[in-house]
């Protein structure tokens, strides 16, 4: 068993292939904010290109990262796709990491180069080359280059998603990647070049990059995002006032919409949802008061959405779906789903390890599949954490808290708050005689993890499960 879809050409370049071909006075993104920006496939290309060739002056090419700490904008779309024009790897990241975090990324990457929005705050830098809001204003007054002549293979952007052994993993993505997201298209969005896509994610998400920019681009549709503060009323906002067809978020997302009295809105033909399991009572409220489905996918930073129902996929309430056409999926022997190496869509290997030579890549996902090809998933195996779509491992939420003077031992795990929603909790065994104070506590991890990888709920208990030999057991941590 093998991907049985169209294999990518020898030659590829990522940014070429979104932006390239497309009618030059199409709308392709809209940027909703403080202020609304336009921007044509014209526009969009040819601003690309001049960054690309500020960027490539100042050295930023030939497989060189471009760590890109910046909030939520255009320019962090337009820095992305610049610097793969130019041949480098940008690595986007999150705005809401800690300087501590960022600072590993950098090590770890041996990153030369930050594109930076002037707000955001830095570690001591080691000799990084920093663009500040002056310098990417400058390098958009380059002339026009051209797109870097990469293979299929090449390195295209290196993303960091928390990894099982406590440290951030970096995923090194190559250019075929975007080949690989075609069985999407049909297999989940049922998208077409009169679309509008409305994502509600942040950039440096690979479900948002994936969803609300590479795939809209290349199938020509027009993109609308959001950069302004988060309320929820928002949404119903976008979509009217843009004709949006198509809404991607994630299940906590939708659950907030039906809360705040949501409807049909304009144009919407369908949402989809990706990062965590929708809640069967989420999607049945949503039928009931909106007469619309949300087709659902199952997917990872390693080779993003890869399971889906779609419009001609039909939903059974608690699965992700099928594998889409031309996948080639099966369940290991360890229980997990497996993804063929044939697959373009997967990744090229970790960052700081050798390419992978095993036939069968394990995503860590548990699963069975019935007798209609649909997946059932029975949860992770390496015990990683969903938080608000977001991959956390718990080694790495432990490490912190054991860092905490009064913290003799730490155990996380995710809580299940109601059918349809969990937290990440910790437990925590203080120190002989101390106090543990839960605001302290807090405060003390929010200063070193992102906010999405912060407990939301901590409890204090006199010990931790653990088997025998002294592992901890934490599908027993239990709350008191």
């Amino acid at each position: 068993m093998t991907f049985t879809g169209e294999q990518p050409p020898a030659r590829l370049n990522l940014a070429r292939h979104c932006l390239s071909g497309k009618p030059a006075e199409k709308t392709a993104l809209i940027a909703a904010g403080r202020e609304t920006e336009r921007w044509s496939y014209g526009a969009l290309e040819d601003a690309v290109l001049r960054l690309s060739e500020g960027l490539r002056r100042q050295g930023v090419t030939d497989g060189e990262r471009l760590f890109i700490r910046m909030g939520n904008s255009p320019d962090y779309a337009l820095l992305f796709f610049a610097a793969n024009a130019a041949g480098a790897v940008p690595v986007p990241a999150s705005s809401l990491l800690t300087p501590r975090e960022v600072d590993f990324i950098l090590r770890h990457s041996g990153v030369r180069f930050i594109a930076w929005d002037g707000a955001l705050p830095l570690p001591q830098m080691d000799g990084q080359r920093l663009f500040g809001p002056e310098d990417i204003a400058a390098m958009k007054r380059a002339p026009a280059g051209s797109y870097a002549d990469t293979a299929a293979d090449d390195p295209a952007y290196l993303i960091f998603t928390s990894g099982t052994s406590g440290t951030p993993k970096g995923v090194l993505h190559g250019q075929r990647t975007l080949w690989g997201r075609r069985p999407m298209y049909q297999g989940w969005y049922g998208i077409g070049p009169d679309d509008v896509m409305l994502h509600t994610g942040a950039f440096n998400w690979t479900y948002t990059l994936g969803t609300g920019l590479f795939d809209p681009f290349v199938n020509g549709c027009t993109s609308v995002v959001y950069t302004g503060e988060r309320d929820i009323s928002i949404w119903a906002r976008l979509m009217t006032e843009h004709g949006v067809t198509i809404f991607g978020s994630v299940p906590g997302l939708y659950r907030q919409l039906l809360r705040s009295g949501f409807r049909q809105a304009g144009m919407l033909r369908h949402g989809l949802t990706a990062g965590e399991a929708m809640a069967p009572p989420i999607l049945n409220a949503w039928r009931q008061q909106t007469g619309l489905e949300i087709y659902e996918g199952l997917g990872m930073s390693e080779i993003s959405t890869y399971i889906s129902t779609s419009p001609s996929v039909a939903i059974k309430p608690g699965s992700p779906g099928k594998p889409q056409p031309g996948r080639a999926v099966r369940i290991l022997e360890s229980g997990e789903i497996g993804v063929h190496r044939s697959d373009p869509g997967l990744f090229l290997r970790y960052w700081g390890e050798d390419t992978p030579e095993d036939e069968w890549f394990a995503t860590g996902d548990l699963a069975e599949i019935d007798a209609d090809g649909y997946v059932w998933s029975r949860g992770r195996a390496d015990e990683l954490m969903n938080a608000g779509g977001y991959r956390v491992s718990p080694v790495e939420v432990e490490a912190v808290l054991l860092q905490h003077p009064q913290v003799a031992e730490a155990g996380v795990r995710e809580w299940r708050v109601s059918d349809s929603a969990t937290i990440i909790a910790a437990f925590l065994v203080p120190q002989p005689g101390a106090r543990l104070d839960e605001e302290a506590v807090l405060a003390f991890v929010r200063d070193r993890l992102a906010a999405y990888k912060c407990p939301k709920q901590l409890w204090f208990v006199p010990a931790l499960p653990r088997t025998p030999n002294g592992k901890l057991i934490r599908k027993s941590l239990e709350k008191p």
